[in-house]
């Protein structure tokens, strides 16, 4: 196995300054006027909580909210795994969220989306190690689809922020 070239190591990130790249949250960064200025619809279940609090994790509690960010999520568990008796051992949890972020100022819609994943996971043991499975599952997948929206506000706020 032969190393990567070491002027390429080396140029790599003067290539990427010349291309315009500049980090989200470094200075100047568009992500840096983001940290509480969106507000984020209340929750009005588990699933919801989950989602609110990685994304108030992520963008910061709301102090001077300019944007607000509604907010549709959906899931629905698959069976994945069966026993020759039926019995059904895996699920596999899909869920996806339709998103609208507005302006406070314009009452206007300034971008939006859907975000969509998936996780698994195991039916078999006791009943409540089957619950607790379950719940893990739904907070993981309202994690990442929180994670999801994050980035797609990153990655489009030197349009609207």
């Amino acid at each position: 196995m032969s190393l990567p070239n070491r002027r390429l190591v080396l140029f790599a990130p003067l290539a990427l300054l010349g291309c315009g790249f500049a980090p989200a949250y470094g200075p100047g960064g568009v992500a840096q006027g983001l940290e509480g200025r969106i507000r984020v619809d209340d929750p009005v279940n588990k699933l919801g909580f989950d989602l609110v609090e990685r994304l108030e994790e992520r963008l910061g509690r709301p102090d001077a909210a300019a944007f607000d960010l509604a907010h549709s999520i959906v899931t629905r568990a698959e069976t994945l795994g069966i026993t020759p008796e039926d019995a059904i051992t895996r699920y596999h949890l899909t869920g996806h969220v339709d998103w609208t972020l507005t302006s406070r100022a314009t009452g206007q819609r300034v971008t939006g989306g859907r975000v969509q994943g998936f996780t698994a996971y195991s039916a078999t043991g006791s009943t409540v190690a089957g619950l607790a499975a379950e719940e893990d599952a739904a907070f993981r997948l309202m994690r990442m689809l929180a994670d999801q929206i994050v980035s797609r506000l990153i990655a489009t706020a030197g349009t609207w922020a």
